[in-house]
């Protein structure tokens, strides 16, 4: 069996995470949902709390804000993993050593397109934005637009959504 591998990119509020939950319903259960944001606020708190509540009930989360790919290891199989987001991973592991966090998230990313499963990366598109003011600003628009293109390259499928509309790049 040819597992996919699915890469979904857009702005934010662009309708990602719903067309990604879209994609893993399509690929096949069990799902398992790999979040890899943290509760730093009141405001995200409600975030994570409304997605969870989007997602059906039967697939299983884990939170792996570091580590993301060591923490699936030695769990029950999924047929479909679902990782939400590498702009969250990448800004977790920047807190942890920046001068380390690009190199660390294409290895994250080439570990989870390892998996027996098929997997579905999400990413902001931060490209297409402002630049930002201050310079570790830039430096992680900088480092998350090459992690994107490194899932971009070993992605079968790539997507890019605006105004909740897919546009299939790959």
């Amino acid at each position: 069996m040819a597992f996919r591998r699915i890469f979904v990119l857009g702005g934010a509020r662009s309708g990602k995470s719903a067309f990604a939950e879209r994609l893993a319903a399509e690929c096949g259960e069990p799902v398992l949902y790999v979040a890899t944001a943290t509760v730093t606020d009141e405001e995200m708190a409600e975030r994570i709390a409304r997605h969870r509540a989007q997602r059906p009930t039967t697939w299983r989360t884990i939170e792996a804000p570091l580590g993301t790919a060591a923490r699936l290891t030695g769990l029950p199989g999924a047929a479909t993993v679902i990782v939400e987001d590498l702009t969250l991973l990448l800004s977790n592991l920047m807190a942890d050593d920046a001068t380390t966090a690009e190199s660390r998230a294409r290895r994250e990313v080439s570990d989870l397109l390892g998996l027996e499963a098929h997997v579905i990366l999400v990413s902001n598109e931060v490209g297409m934005g402002i630049v930002p003011e201050y310079a570790l600003g830039r430096l992680f628009r900088d480092a998350l637009g090459r992690v994107n293109q490194t899932a971009a390259a070993a992605c079968g499928e790539v997507y890019l959504l605006v105004a909740g509309l897919p546009l299939r790049l790959k």
